[in-house]
């Protein structure tokens, strides 16, 4: 029986992987857009951020954007097939596949 991924499926970090995940392949997301897309707030965010990145899910990038630093975070190759195996066991599990 396969396993749900620990490290997506915490709530906010599945809303991160989902958003990332309907980007184009070599696309990411700003910082400041992708919480808001989750809806997060600034308490733990940057903390799941890096949970995902430390676990190859996610990268980082820091760049300036004139003189403003901008933090761009992306689906890695790994992040990308966690979250689709991830989506898979949730579907056989809501399927009655997996008891």
């Amino acid at each position: 029986m396969a396993e749900l991924d620990d490290i997506i499926h915490q709530p906010l970090r599945l809303k991160i992987m989902a958003a990332l995940n309907a980007l184009l392949v070599s696309a990411g997301l700003e910082f400041a857009r992708l919480k808001k897309l989750t809806g997060a707030t600034d308490g733990n965010f940057r903390a799941h951020i890096e949970t995902l990145a430390k676990a190859g899910y996610a990268s980082v990038e820091e760049a300036f954007v004139g003189k403003k630093p901008q933090t761009t975070v992306a689906a890695t190759a790994a992040g990308r097939g966690a979250f689709a195996r991830h989506v898979a066991t949730s579907q056989e599990i809501i399927a009655g596949k997996q008891v």
